[in-house]
């Protein structure tokens, strides 16, 4: 019987506190040392993604198979029109690692990875995208930074040897921008120098029981800012070209990531409580 959810998820923060199990590390695959007791929830959101999905299972199944680890793979869709819910549901009937959840009535990137990681029980938790745009065969490496004791791991276009692809100047230009705009934001032995990366595992006694935004599509930067992170490793990657599909990027993306550069400025700087205080 397959696991495939479907439901409408109500928004609210990661509910359950799953301790994170430490244990030796062993030989893996490309000099990968995974740790079998950690478990690897990773969630890809989609809407209109029926051209990709399928391929992007595939090729994240053969990345983690050889690590011989203990993983599922939770697509959160916003009730696509496509039939991407119906090559997930193939999919997850055929593999009871692939799991489906269907969100009625609400959209943004954010919110559905909040919600594939509150319907999982898994120690490590991760995003990426579904167009092919993050390489899946850089997941046992990420992994790994995590066995061996990082709380996060990115995978970064702007830490040494990453790429931004084929953008043009002032796509980079404007990635730079949001990138600075992050920089007084972040801890200063913390810091991430892609902190705009949809592309991350995370443990999950970093992030529990902390109420994020669900708006928008930046999430890595507010765990970044107010996840209870001990160390950040920086595994670089090559942005690749959308393998089919549009872009979901648009004017509410920016205005949402306003918002949340907004929230965060307010509650390092304590904006909020000076302006409580006047009132």
């Amino acid at each position: 019987m397959t696991q495939q959810i479907r439901e409408a998820v109500q928004g609210e923060s990661l509910r359950s506190s799953v301790g994170v199990a430490e244990c030796a590390p062993r030989s893996g695959t490309q000099g990968v040392t995974p740790c079998m007791t950690l478990k690897l929830a990773l969630v890809i959101p989609t809407l209109c993604e029926a051209e990709n999905i399928a391929r992007v299972l595939g090729m994240v199944r053969a990345a983690l198979d050889p690590l011989e680890i203990s993983y599922e793979i939770i697509v959160v869709d916003d009730d696509s029109c496509d039939g991407t819910g119906d090559v997930v549901s193939r999919i997850a009937g055929e593999d009871e690692r692939v799991r489906l959840i269907v969100r009625k009535g609400e959209r943004g990137l954010s919110g559905a990875v909040l919600d594939g990681w509150r319907a999982t029980d898994a120690q490590v938790l991760g995003v990426m995208d579904a167009d092919l745009q993050h390489p899946p065969e850089l997941l046992p490496e990420l992994y790994a930074a995590v066995t061996e004791g990082r709380d996060l791991a990115i995978g970064s276009r702007y830490t040494p040897g990453g790429e931004l692809g084929g953008w043009n100047p002032v796509r980079k230009l404007l990635s730079a921008a949001a990138v600075w705009a992050t920089w007084p934001l972040q801890r200063r032995k913390l810091r991430a120098k892609d902190p705009m990366s949809g592309f991350f595992l995370v443990r999950r006694s970093a992030v529990d029981r902390i109420d994020f935004q669900r708006a928008g599509f930046k999430l890595l930067l507010e765990i970044l800012v107010r996840g209870r992170l001990a160390s950040v490793e920086e595994v670089p990657f090559v942005f690749g070209s959308r393998f089919r599909g549009a872009s979901k990027a648009n004017f509410k993306v920016a205005w949402d990531y306003g918002k949340l550069l907004a929230r965060l400025y307010a509650g390092k700087y304590g904006l909020r409580r000076r302006q409580a205080v006047s009132a």
